[in-house]
């Protein structure tokens, strides 16, 4: 099972070069698992950065995978590792959902970057 983070989320919506090692986990819906504060995170930037046609297409292509709800067991779980990991609450929640669903996290977010169950991928330096 693989949870895409929200910022990976992004760089495949935006067809940017970063997007293609995330490609994979992303195509592969029935391994998907999208923990709901990610379709936040995503509509809320895509909505900032476009119109909310794009925000709901982008979305719609998420629900293919197999939503997860922030329930008491998750949120409390998610606590723990927000405290144990020093993570923000998304991160903590989406980290907390891929351990639920012994899911790989695929991301560029630095908050991740030594936890296990992640595959790490770092943003590409601008040039220019």
């Amino acid at each position: 099972m693989n949870v895409v983070d929200s910022s990976a989320w992004l760089e495949y919506f935006a067809d940017s070069p970063a997007a293609v090692p995330f490609s994979p986990a992303i195509e592969d819906p029935h391994q998907l698992v999208v923990p709901v504060i990610t379709l936040f995170e995503v509509f809320k930037r895509v909505l900032q950065q476009r119109e909310e046609a794009s925000a709901l297409e982008a979305i719609a292509v998420m629900q293919q995978g197999n939503v997860i709800a922030v329930d008491s067991a998750l949120a409390v779980s998610a606590a723990r590792l927000s405290v144990l990991h020093r993570l923000p609450l998304a991160d903590a929640i989406i980290y907390a959902t891929a351990r639920m669903y012994a899911a790989i996290v695929w991301t560029q977010d630095e908050h991740f970057r030594d936890l296990p169950g992640v595959r790490f991928f770092p943003k590409p330096i601008p040039t220019g």
